[in-house]
C-alpha cells in the first residue's frame, strides 16, 4: 500500500462518515478529510460513486484502487485491510463479531431513520407525511430503547464495552447513532430517560477518536434535492 494518505470526503453532521474517521484514527491511518455537501454544484461525490451518497473512501492515484462507498463497507474495510494496526475493532469469534456487526445495523438504521424525518421536515406545508414521520420517529425511538437495554445489561454484568472486552465497531457505532439524536436535540429529555445510556455514552464518546470528529453543522447554500 501507498505511503500517502487517504482521502475521506464527508459532510461534516455525518453520523455515518464519523464512524470511519473514529477506526482510521484509532487504527493510526493517515487520511485527509474532504467535506463536501453532496447535492450542491460543486460537488465532486458523484465522480466516486454513482449512489452519490457519502461518505467516500478514496486511495492516493498510485495505488489505482477504485473508491470505497456506503459507510458499513468503508468500516469492513479499515477493519479487514488493516487488521494488523491495532486496534482490531473486532474481536475474533465469529458470534461476537456478527453480534457486532448486527449492532452497527441498528446504529445505521437509527442514523438513517433521523436523516429521512430531517429532510421530511423540511418539505413545504402540504408536502410532508405526518404517517412517514411518525414511522422514523418509532425507529428511532425503537433503538435509543434498544441501545439502553444493551448498556443495562451488559453493565449488569460489569463490562464497559457492547461487544467482548474492548472497544469493537459496535461501540462506535452506537456513540454515533447516540451522538447524532444529541446534537441534533430532536429527542430532549432522552438523557433523563435513559441516564445509564447516558452515561455509557457520554464516557466513550470523551475518548480518544471520538472527541475531535463530533458533529459541525454544515451552511446549506443551495436548494436540497
Amino acid at each position: 500500500m501507498s505511503s500517502e494518505p487517504l482521502t475521506l470526503i464527508s459532510a461534516t453532521p455525518s453520523p455515518f462518515a464519523r464512524m470511519n474517521r473514529i477506526a482510521l484514527t484509532l487504527k493510526h491511518i493517515p487520511f485527509t478529510l474532504q467535506n463536501e455537501v453532496p447535492w450542491e454544484s460543486a460537488t465532486k461525490t458523484p465522480s466516486h460513486n454513482p449512489l452519490e451518497k457519502l461518505p467516500i473512501l478514496l486511495f492516493p492515484e498510485s495505488d489505482g484502487r477504485p473508491p470505497v462507498y456506503d459507510s458499513a463497507h468503508i468500516q469492513e474495510y479499515i477493519v479487514q485491510k488493516y487488521a494488523d494496526s491495532p486496534p482490531k475493532l473486532l474481536t475474533g469469534n465469529i458470534d461476537l463479531d456478527l453480534h457486532a456487526r448486527q449492532i452497527q445495523v441498528l446504529a445505521e438504521g437509527l442514523m438513517d431513520a433521523f436523516v429521512l424525518g430531517f429532510w421530511e421536515a423540511r418539505r413545504g406545508e402540504g408536502m410532508r407525511s405526518g404517517e412517514w414521520m411518525a414511522r422514523q420517529d418509532r425507529k428511532i425511538d425503537g433503538a435509543m430503547g434498544a441501545f439502553d437495554g444493551m448498556v443495562r445489561e451488559r453493565r449488569g454484568v460489569g463490562k464497559k464495552f457492547l461487544v467482548g472486552e474492548e472497544l469493537t465497531i459496535a461501540d462506535i457505532a452506537a456513540v454515533c447513532a447516540v451522538g447524532q439524536i444529541d446534537f441534533s436535540g430532536v429527542r430532549e429529555g432522552w438523557r433523563e430517560k435513559y441516564p445509564g445510556l447516558c452515561e455509557w455514552w457520554e464516557e466513550i464518546d470523551g475518548g480518544e477518536g471520538f472527541r475531535d470528529t463530533r458533529p459541525v453543522m454544515f451552511d446549506l447554500k443551495e436548494k436540497i434535492v
